[in-house]
């Protein structure tokens, strides 16, 4: 049996979230410290389901640097593959918080991320090539070494079943539009399945209608396509098999972390065999549950609180 059943690799960083909701961050007075990073909270999402998960990343040598291998090891994650980076701070990122759907983002991640710094030749190939599913995200595509490490991973993995690509986009980490696009074109080809909402399939494939997105990932060459469609539900698509999930009843409090709640079910779904619906209904359920909370890494809901959520029909 393979050490790990999940493998994230990328961001990750300390939120500095306001604990007072709709005040703009230079009125706000109080605030928590959390785990933080897409990659990262994938990886806690995944071991709330129960999921043997472990994370590649690396941090400052720095107090918010103990934090996070400390969180991550109280949250059910391996930190075998966080290392420290000499010189450079781990990353922090504030947010304000105007339900429903404004959540601007501040990051703090110069002269550059740790979480950049990540390098090919200390990876560790045989738990990236035995994982059940192994997780990247665009953002590491934006700088080297970190986009050759990316690279050299998928070649070891040799795009087995459940290589994922989170089209993860946030403009202030790219020089442009363009340079994302190509980077991702460069990445579909060796990821079997690609996740991302409207603005990211826009971005990685030139197509923002919910079909032709889907369409273009596929021919891409991945096997699965997920486009998150915001209020309008979600969108998934095999060769084989469409499926389209309404939108989930939820009283909105922070939505940053939702889509990892959402990547974390994903993975397990899949790792179960379940049928397209019933993972992408899970996921959808899971992405929720995140959304009504202020946190994100320790928002994470397990497999009981979703099956509940499902059960009362609010998904």
């Amino acid at each position: 049996m393979p050490d790990f059943e999940v493998v994230t690799m990328g961001r990750v960083g300390v939120d500095i979230y306001p604990l007072q909701t709709g005040v703009g961050l230079e009125d706000v007075t109080s605030f928590g410290k959390f785990l933080g990073g897409s990659a990262t909270n994938v990886a806690v999402a995944a071991a709330r389901h129960g999921r043997r998960t472990a994370v590649i990343t690396r941090v400052g040598e720095d107090p918010f640097g103990r934090y996070v291998r400390r969180t991550l090891t109280e949250l059910g994650v391996d930190d075998r593959f966080v290392s420290a980076v000499p010189g450079l701070p781990t990353p922090v990122t504030f947010c304000e918080i105007f339900p429903p759907d404004d959540f601007p983002l501040y990051f703090y991640r110069l002269p550059t991320a740790p979480d950049l710094m990540i390098d090919g030749a200390e990876l560790d190939l045989d738990a990236v090539t035995t994982a059940g599913v192994f997780w990247c995200t665009v953002t590491g595509l934006s700088q080297d070494p970190s986009r050759t490490a990316h690279h050299t991973a998928w070649q070891a993995r040799g795009r087995r079943p459940l290589t994922v690509l989170d089209l993860d986009y946030r403009p202030m980490f790219w020089a442009s539009e363009q340079a994302a696009h190509d980077a991702v074109q460069q990445a579909l080809p060796k990821v079997t399945v690609a996740v991302g909402n409207l603005t990211e399939c826009r971005v990685a494939v030139g197509e923002d209608d919910p079909d032709r997105a889907a369409g273009a990932l596929l021919d891409a060459g991945v096997s699965l396509a997920v486009v998150k469609l915001g209020p309008e539900g979600v969108l998934a698509r095999t060769r084989d098999t469409e499926v389209r999930v309404p939108p989930a009843q939820v009283d909105v409090v922070n939505g940053l972390g939702a889509g990892d709640g959402f990547g974390g079910a994903l993975c397990h779904g899949l790792l179960e065999g379940w049928p397209l619906e019933r993972i992408i209904r899970f996921a959808n359920a899971a992405g929720a549950i995140v959304a009504g909370r202020l946190e994100c890494s320790t928002a994470m809901p397990t497999t009981g609180e979703v099956e509940r959520v499902l059960e009362a029909g609010r998904v």
